[in-house]
C-alpha cells in the first residue's frame, strides 16, 4: 500500500480574511475568531447527542421487537438489518443533497429538526403500544401486525433513518471543515479529530446502552424513548449556539453542480476507455477539463475499495442483534443487579474508549518512527488491520457459542428456551472488545480515507460512502439471516436462528462470517496494493 505525499507546502498564520469561507451571514472569518477545535467542540457534542439517540434506539431494538411487539428471532433481526441498513445508506441520498443543493451547515439544521419530530413520534407511538392489552411479551401481536399502533411506530423509526440520512455525511465533514488543510497546525489537528471523534462516538455509545437501555427495560420504553428525544432537543440548542464560529466554505465562483461535472467526466471516462491513477495529468486539455477528469478516476479508484470493505459491514450487524440475544441466554449477574443484554455491549465503545488514546499517543508514534509515514500507518494500511482483528472476532464467536451450546447439552437445558446457561456474561467479552479494537483502525481509516481522498466539493460524499458500507453491510446480513433461515428450517429442520437458541447454531453463522471476512481481506490486499493517494495540492476549496 503506497504511502501518502506530505510535502505540500502549508500556509502561515495570517490575521487576513480566510480565502474560500465566509460565516453564516457570507462575512468574511479570521483563523482567529473561526474554525479550528472551537467549532469543531461544538459539532462532537451533536454528534455524541445524535450516537446516544441513535444506538439508545438500534441497540435495542431487537429486544423491543421479540419483546413488547412479540416478533421471532430471525424476523427481528432481519427488521433491525433492514432499518439499519437503510439508515446507513440514506446518507447517501443526503451527501447528494448536501453537495449539490442545501450544503452542510443547512443540512444539519434540517437533520435536527426531523431527529427531534422522530424521537418525539417514537416516545408517543411506543407510549400507545405500552397501553395494548397485548403489548407484553407478544400476546396476540400476530392477529394485528399492521394495527395502527405498530405502524406509526415504523414511521417514526424510519423518520430517524431519514434524518441519519441528511446529517450523517455532513456532521463529520462540516467538523474536518473548520481545519484549513493548508496550515500546518491545523492539518495536524485535522487529523487528530478523526480519532478522537471515534473516541467520543463510544462514550455516546457507552452511555446509550448502558443507561438509555436500562431505563427502557426497568423503568419503561415510553420513558426510555422520550430521554432520547430530550437529549437531541438540547443538542440541537448546542449546534445554534456555535454558529457564529463556524466556517462555511463557498462555491466557486461559476462552479456547477459538482455531481453534473462529476458524471459528465465518468462518461468521458468511459467513452475514451481511459482509467489511470489520480497522478497522471492531459497536458493537452484545458485545466478545468482536466482537473474533473482527475477527479473522476479518484471516485472511481475509490469504488472496489469500498466494496471490499462491505463484509466487515456484515460483521458489524451482530453487535446489536445476535450478539444481544446471546447474552440473553447468559448469567448476567453483578451480585443482586441483573444486566440487561444490551448493557453488555457497552464493552464495544469501551474498548475503543481505551484504545484510540493508545492509538493515537503510542502506536502512531512508534510507527511513525519504524515506518517513516507521518500518520504511523497509511489509511489502506489502517483499514487492513482492523479487517484482520474483526476476522478473529468472528472466530472467538464461533468458539464461545459452541461452549454455549455445550453447556446447555450438559446441564440439560436444550429444550427449555428461557432457561439461564450457568455460563457468565464475561464470555461474551472478548468478542466485543475485539469489534471495539478493530473500529478503531477500520471505521477511523475509512472516514477519513473516504473524506481525504473525495474531490474537495463531493466530501459529503466520501462519508457517506463510509457509512454506505455499514448499511450495505445491514442488508447482507438480513438477507443472509434470511435465506439460511429458509434453509435450514425446510423438510422441518431446526433454524439456525431458532426461537430457542439452544437449539439454534449461530456459531455455524459466526463460522461462516469469519470465512468472509478471510475473502474480504484477500481481495482487499489485492485492490488497494498499488493505490496512489492524493496529493496535498490536489486538494480543492470545497464548497
Amino acid at each position: 500500500m503506497a504511502m501518502m505525499d506530505v510535502d505540500a507546502p502549508f500556509l502561515e498564520d495570517t490575521e487576513e480574511p480566510l480565502a474560500g469561507v465566509c460565516d453564516f451571514r457570507g462575512r468574511a472569518v479570521y483563523r482567529t475568531t473561526s474554525g479550528g477545535w472551537r467549532s469543531a467542540f461544538f459539532l462532537v457534542v451533536v454528534e455524541v447527542a445524535v450516537i446516544i439517540v441513535y444506538y439508545g434506539v438500534s441497540a435495542n431494538l431487537i429486544t423491543y421487537l421479540t419483546g413488547p411487539l412479540g416478533q421471532s428471532n430471525a424476523a427481528a433481526a432481519t427488521a433491525v438489518n433492514v432499518w439499519t441498513g437503510t439508515a446507513r445508506l440514506m446518507p447517501l441520498l443526503g451527501a447528494f443533497v448536501a453537495d449539490s443543493w442545501l450544503g452542510r451547515y443547512r443540512s444539519i439544521i434540517l437533520a435536527c429538526t426531523l431527529y427531534v419530530l422522530g424521537y418525539g413520534m417514537i416516545t408517543l407511538a411506543s407510549t400507545l403500544l405500552s397501553q395494548r392489552p397485548s403489548a407484553s411479551l407478544g400476546k396476540d401481536s400476530s392477529s394485528s401486525p399492521f394495527s395502527l399502533e405498530v405502524s406509526f411506530f415504523y414511521v417514526s423509526l424510519y423518520l430517524i433513518a431519514l434524518a441519519q440520512g441528511v446529517g450523517k455525511p455532513c456532521g463529520l465533514a462540516f467538523a474536518a471543515d473548520q481545519f484549513d488543510p493548508n496550515h500546518a497546525r491545523e492539518f495536524t489537528a485535522r487529523s487528530s479529530l478523526f480519532n478522537w471523534w471515534h473516541f467520543f462516538i463510544a462514550i455516546g455509545i457507552s452511555f446509550a446502552v448502558i443507561v438509555v437501555s436500562y431505563i427502557q427495560e426497568n423503568v419503561g420504553w415510553g420513558i426510555g424513548f422520550g430521554t432520547l428525544f430530550t437529549v437531541m432537543i438540547c443538542a440541537f440548542v448546542v449546534f445554534l449556539l456555535g454558529i457564529p464560529t463556524y466556517r462555511l466554505h463557498v462555491p466557486v465562483t461559476g462552479s456547477d453542480n459538482p455531481f453534473a461535472r462529476l458524471g459528465r467526466s465518468v462518461f468521458a471516462l468511459a467513452r475514451n476507455s481511459s482509467f489511470r491513477v489520480c497522478t497522471k495529468r492531459h497536458h493537452h486539455e484545458d485545466e478545468d477539463v482536466a482537473t474533473s477528469m482527475e477527479e473522476a478516476r479518484c471516485v472511481l479508484q475509490l469504488l472496489p475499495i469500498w466494496a471490499a470493505c462491505l463484509a466487515y459491514g456484515v460483521v458489524i450487524a451482530q453487535i446489536m442483534t445476535l450478539f444481544n440475544k446471546q447474552g440473553r441466554t447468559l448469567n448476567r449477574h453483578i451480585g443482586g443487579l441483573e444486566l440487561p443484554p444490551a448493557t453488555l455491549q457497552v464493552f464495544w465503545p469501551a474498548a475503543g474508549l481505551l484504545f484510540v488514546p493508545i492509538y493515537d499517543r503510542v502506536l502512531v508514534p512508534a510507527l511513525r518512527y519504524t515506518t517513516g509515514t507521518p500518520s504511523g500507518l497509511t489509511l489502506l494500511q489502517r483499514v487492513g488491520t482492523g479487517m484482520v482483528v474483526s476476522m478473529v472476532a468472528m472466530c472467538v464467536a464461533a468458539l464461545v457459542e459452541t461452549q454455549r451450546l455445550e453447556m446447555a447439552r450438559k446441564n440439560n437445558l436444550v429444550d427449555n428456551a428461557m432457561a439461564t446457561i450457568p455460563m457468565s456474561w464475561a464470555w461474551l467479552v472478548p468478542q466485543y472488545v475485539m469489534i471495539g479494537v478493530s473500529d478503531v483502525f477500520v471505521l477511523v481509516g475509512m472516514q477519513e480515507f473516504f473524506y481525504d481522498q473525495m474531490p474537495s466539493e463531493l466530501r459529503s460524499l466520501g462519508i457517506a460512502l463510509f457509512y454506505s458500507v455499514m448499511g450495505i453491510g445491514g442488508f447482507i446480513s438480513g438477507a443472509l439471516i434470511s435465506l439460511i433461515d429458509h434453509i435450514t428450517r425446510s423438510g422441518g429442520g431446526e433454524s439456525w436462528f431458532s426461537n430457542n437458541l439452544n437449539r439454534a447454531h449461530l456459531d455455524y453463522f459466526y463460522w461462516l462470517l469469519a470465512g468472509l471476512s478471510a475473502a474480504e481481506l484477500a481481495l482487499y490486499i489485492y485492490i488497494t496494493r498499488n493505490y496512489v493517494y492524493k496529493e496535498k495540492s490536489q486538494l480543492r476549496v470545497t464548497t
